[in-house]
């Protein structure tokens, strides 16, 4: 038994020398503590760092967004203007005396002598009217008075003789009283007769239309053969004085103190570039239009060469205490709220470049640029073209800054 035991163990391999395993010595718990530790901290750190990169980036992409979201905007310098003494107002220009001409009679048409543009004298006879109903109607009208005078003139005679007798008691009173009545009445009869053929005669001096004062002829709605009612259903003619025109004017509250009458007012056309004619201040309203808070004022100009056309409209320069200085800006850069006019402006804030809104008060305004006579001041940077949505305070980009506005 003992060989076959002994036969069970290995051989060593030729060539090697039996060899034993080395002794494992156990890890110390101090070493694998400060392993763990090791690789916490480096856990932390990569998370703190991955943390840091991501607050950076919504840093950056939180700064970039505003930078973004701000308004670009061009500010510019205001233009210097001239010293604010003229206050310049539209002012409609009308004729000194406008007439429509109405027939006064019914009939057709004849003639006509005058055509629009036709300057007329005061009596020019305008136009004829053929009135043949108008006419019978006076012949028999002064029949009527033809009776009623034979029939006044017999009464008068046996009312004469009734009196006479009377007297002698050759008649009796009563029948002297009823001759003087009937004389009486005939003679009534005989007045109102005649105030009837005055009447038609009257009527009938309407059928020669003539001019009622100097002046032109704007209009011509009739012709030849047409039907002419009498009233105002249709006007004959459109007569206006021209030679001298009235300029109406509408002055705000603030600037009513500057219409004073007899002031020399100086009037300006966009049909006489560079001509300024002068009319007088004659009249005001004396009060203030409670609907548009405006003092309406009437200036007379002369137009005897006939340069000025009524229905035009003028620039009325009416000359104001100086205000001080004015600038001239783009109309572009003008806002328009229910907070009344603005102008934006860029300042300095704590987070950079802000929008400040400006409330202004403009003078002149020739379509391309406009006068700011208040609220602006030539330091401020005042923005060209700014969006509808610009607020007080919002951060702007300035793309350009140059000298000099008002272009």
């Amino acid at each position: 038994m003992s060989d076959s035991s002994n036969s069970s163990k290995p051989n060593p391999a030729p060539g090697h020398d039996h060899e034993t395993a080395p002794e494992q010595k156990p890890i110390r718990p101090g070493l694998a503590l400060f392993a763990v530790v090791v690789i916490l901290l480096l856990a932390v750190a990569l998370g703190g760092f991955g943390v840091l990169r991501r607050m950076r980036a919504e840093k950056v992409l939180a700064q970039t967004t505003n930078d973004l979201a701000a308004p670009t905007v061009i500010a510019l310098e205001p233009k210097a203007g001239a010293p604010v003494n003229d206050l310049v107002l539209p002012g409609n220009v009308s004729a000194f005396t406008d007439s429509p001409i109405y027939a006064r009679t019914s009939g057709y048409l004849t003639k006509w002598y005058f055509d629009i543009g036709a300057r007329v004298k005061k009596g020019a006879l305008l136009a004829e009217i053929a009135t043949p109903e108008l006419d019978q109607q006076l012949a028999q009208a002064q029949a009527d008075l033809v009776t009623a005078q034979s029939a006044a003139g017999n009464a008068k005679v046996q009312a004469d003789r009734y009196s006479g007798l009377v007297k002698s008691e050759a008649v009796s009173r009563q029948d002297t009283e009823t001759f003087v009545t009937q004389a009486a009445t005939t003679s009534s009869a005989v007045k109102s007769a005649e105030a009837n053929v005055q009447r038609i005669k009257e009527l009938q001096s309407f059928e020669k239309v003539y001019a009622p004062f100097d002046g032109v002829v704007t209009a011509r709605n009739i012709d030849t053969g047409q039907l002419i009612d009498v009233g105002a259903a249709r006007e004959l003619f459109h007569l206006q004085a021209i030679q001298t025109l009235r300029v109406y004017v509408n002055l705000p509250q603030a600037d009513a103190l500057v219409a004073r009458r007899g002031a020399k007012i100086g009037l300006t056309f966009v049909e006489h570039p560079g001509k300024t004619y002068e009319g007088t201040l004659v009249r005001t309203s004396d009060a203030i239009d409670p609907a548009s808070r405006t003092l309406l004022a009437e200036v007379d100009v002369d137009n005897r060469g006939g340069e000025l056309l009524p229905g035009s409209l003028a620039e009325v320069h009416f000359k104001s205490p100086d205000l001080g200085q004015s600038f001239v800006v783009p109309v572009s850069a003008l806002i328009f709220r229910r907070q009344g006019l603005q102008l934006g402006a860029v300042v300095n804030g704590t987070n950079g470049t802000v929008a400040h809104l400006l409330p202004v008060v403009i003078g002149q305004d020739d379509g391309a640029s406009v006068q700011i006579v208040s609220g602006l001041s030539g330091s401020d940077k005042v923005i060209q073209n700014p969006p509808d949505s610009l607020i007080e305070g919002e951060r702007v980009t300035v793309v350009s800054q140059p000298g000099e506005g008002g272009k």
